[in-house]
């Protein structure tokens, strides 16, 4: 049986938007029929590379196109919340980029809308719907590894010197935190399935004003933890270590999920690796389109109150560092 065709419009013709683009020719039933953006010029030669029909020069005339399904939002964080508003009161469908908004109060203004209006909302963390990360939430179902304990997860790369980056950029809300360490906080909400009890942390507050690297150790109920790091100025091997009472979990370069090992009374009891010709957005492209084949509103995987618990956990850290943004005024 054939599958509904879903029609798909990109916001934001930019890097992480041509990556999106490329995997959902991977997508079953996906078709990409629009793109738009600040700038006609750009969102013109994004549709010339990906052979998109129409292109547009703001958020509004992508969000008047009838034949728009559901619109990936690539934007720069700061302006999220702007975007998807303005999609959601047109009535399109949203997958919304990492991170979801700056804070807690503007996730909770888009999630509010979006049930008001009863329109799909969900936010791209791409790697949750990865092969390797699925199967590890298996094994752990299964009690393969016992009663989960400890998490470990590191993101960090280096950027060098680059004050002119968005990266470090507290106008276009750069930092460690929102940009890496989203990926290693929302494994350990994945893996644990609640927010944090108690949260401690540090963080080094560089030049431009925003965090560089940072270190954070959540403490569950019961005494469980999560241990997890981040930089943009600091590179990390970025694996993923999940221990259990009977055996632990290996996810090497976690974000990019190509493998994972199981390992029981130090051996090795099972492994799978991912030959995907996709990089992996497809994934959360399926997922999405599903979920408006299905009539739901949101993912199951990803639900929004989750969404909104994660932003609440980032500025938690973000209050103990006494880092703000213009959003948070």
């Amino acid at each position: 049986m054939s599958l509904q065709t879903i029609k798909w419009g990109i916001l934001g013709p930019g890097w992480i938007s041509s990556k999106f683009a490329k995997d959902l020719a991977f997508a079953a039933g996906a078709e990409l029929v629009a793109v738009g953006g600040r700038s006609l010029e750009k969102s013109e030669q994004f549709a010339k590379e990906f052979n998109i029909p129409r292109a547009y020069g703001s958020v509004d005339e992508l969000a008047q196109d009838a034949d728009v399904d559901i619109v990936y939002v690539g934007t720069l964080h700061p302006i999220h919340k702007e975007n998807v508003l303005a999609l959601l009161r047109a009535g399109k469908a949203v997958l919304c980029e990492k991170p979801f908004t700056m804070n807690a109060a503007e996730a909770k203004e888009i999630i509010d809308l979006a049930r008001e209006k009863k329109v799909f909302l969900m936010e791209a963390m791409w790697t949750r719907f990865l092969p390797p990360i699925r199967k590890i939430m298996e094994w752990i179902a299964d009690d393969k590894i016992g009663e989960v304990r400890l998490v470990k997860a590191d993101f960090g790369f280096d950027i060098g010197w680059a004050p002119q980056s968005r990266l470090l950029d507290p106008a276009l809300g750069g930092g460690a935190l929102l940009d890496a360490g989203i990926y290693p906080v929302s494994f350990a909400s994945l893996i644990y399935g609640e927010a944090p009890a108690k949260i401690m942390s540090s963080a080094r507050i560089g030049e431009t004003g925003v965090d560089e690297q940072f270190s954070l150790l959540f403490e569950y109920e019961g005494g469980r933890t999560a241990a997890l790091n981040g930089a943009v100025q600091l590179g990390m091997v970025n694996d993923a270590y999940i221990y259990g009472t009977k055996g632990y979990i290996h996810a090497p370069n976690f974000l990019f999920g190509k493998s994972a090992s199981l390992h029981v009374n130090n051996t090795d009891a099972e492994s799978l690796v991912d030959e995907r010709e996709a990089e992996g957005y497809a994934f959360e492209a399926e997922e999405a389109m599903n979920a408006l084949r299905e009539g739901r509103l949101e993912s199951t995987v990803i639900p929004l109150d989750e969404t909104l618990e994660i932003m609440t956990t980032l500025d938690t850290i973000r209050k103990q560092w006494g880092l703000r943004y213009p959003a948070d005024q």
